[in-house]
């Protein structure tokens, strides 16, 4: 449904227009010391309106600590956080009910719940929902130890070149995507197991709850079948596992080898683009020329690289406990 994890399990909850998204994070040890400015960093880049591409709407995302948190730190009891929804212009979508949006939820959404769903700003589909996975990464980021995790992007809509990517978005009044690569350094050996729980499968099954996500690939990926055994075999040269190269991208077997993890993801276009397009009217039982309303990303991929981070700590967090790597409770 809407939780994740074994032992650092995360739920998150909220539509993009209601009252307040957030987060139910369980498992997490007692004794971590958690205050708002851990969080500013991270909910900075994953704004909108700061980045040209963007979102024009903007959020003031103070993290409310509703459980779990007493005198600064974890009590080990389930933490709850809300993000206030102040900033919302729900006429926008009150307009194009009829129209369900080309490559987005709203048709499958309308299906499944029956015509329930909330559908303002694309109601519990919505990216605005990663602030939660944002927050639960922020909180993980802080159990890994030496482990550390940065994501950046490599391209926008096929352009290395991210401004010269995002100007042909504007210039055809459309939308892009892009390419964004996650580097793990510090990693452990041993975390994951064969086969369901591969460190792979649980990274890709967290990496596709980010909107957007079309293509995950680890090391050196698709050009794997390209290569020869022998070319893309890494070499062990020393005992700590360390390898010569790193096709496999730090994971063999479904296991980590200790090398730096690297995986690198596909996002798409941003759906609601400003293009007009053809598409089903539900009350004329007809398709028609629509074009989205409203304040939509031009690349959300510009906003997806701290997700990223967040949801690839909330994997090894949760590998880290199960291996007891990391303490129930932490000492000072």
């Amino acid at each position: 449904m809407n939780s994740f994890g074994r032992l650092f399990r995360v739920h998150i909850f909220g539509e993009s227009h209601g009252d307040a998204v957030g987060l139910v994070l369980d498992g997490c040890p007692a004794g971590l010391n958690i205050s708002a400015t851990d969080f500013e960093t991270d909910i900075e880049r994953r704004k909108g309106g700061i980045q040209k591409g963007t979102t024009p709407r903007q959020e003031a995302d103070i993290p409310l600590f509703r459980s779990g948190i007493f005198n600064g730190k974890t009590t080990g009891a389930p933490i709850t956080i809300l993000f206030e929804n102040r900033n919302t212009r729900s006429s926008d979508y009150e307009k194009q009910l009829a129209f369900p949006r080309p490559g987005h939820a709203d048709f499958v959404a309308h299906e499944k719940a029956g015509g329930n769903e909330d559908y303002r700003g694309g109601g519990h589909f919505s990216g605005r929902l990663t602030v939660a996975l944002v927050a639960a990464g922020v909180i993980a980021k802080k159990l890994l130890g030496e482990a550390v995790v940065t994501a950046r992007l490599l391209e926008i809509g096929g352009e290395p070149d991210i401004d010269k990517g995002l100007q042909k978005a504007i210039d055809a009044k459309d939308s892009v995507g892009g390419i964004v690569e996650c580097r793990v350094t510090g990693m452990l050996v041993g975390l994951g197991e064969p086969f369901f729980d591969s460190a792979e499968s649980l990274i890709s099954h967290a990496v596709f709850a980010i909107p957007a996500i079309r293509g995950i690939e680890f090391g050196s990926g698709f050009a794997a079948s390209r290569m020869f055994g022998s070319q893309h075999n890494d070499a062990i040269i020393d005992s700590k596992g360390t390898t010569a190269t790193n096709h496999a991208g730090g994971i063999v077997g479904g296991i980590t080898n200790g090398n730096e993890l690297v995986f690198r993801i596909a996002v798409k276009p941003t759906s609601s683009t400003p293009k007009e397009q053809q598409t089903w009217n539900r009350d004329t039982k007809q398709v028609e020329p629509f074009s989205v309303k409203g304040r939509h990303d031009l690349c959300i991929a510009l906003r997806v690289p701290v997700v990223l981070e967040a949801v690839t700590a909330m994997v090894l967090a949760d590998l880290l406990l199960l291996e007891q790597k990391i303490k129930r409770v932490l000492t000072p």
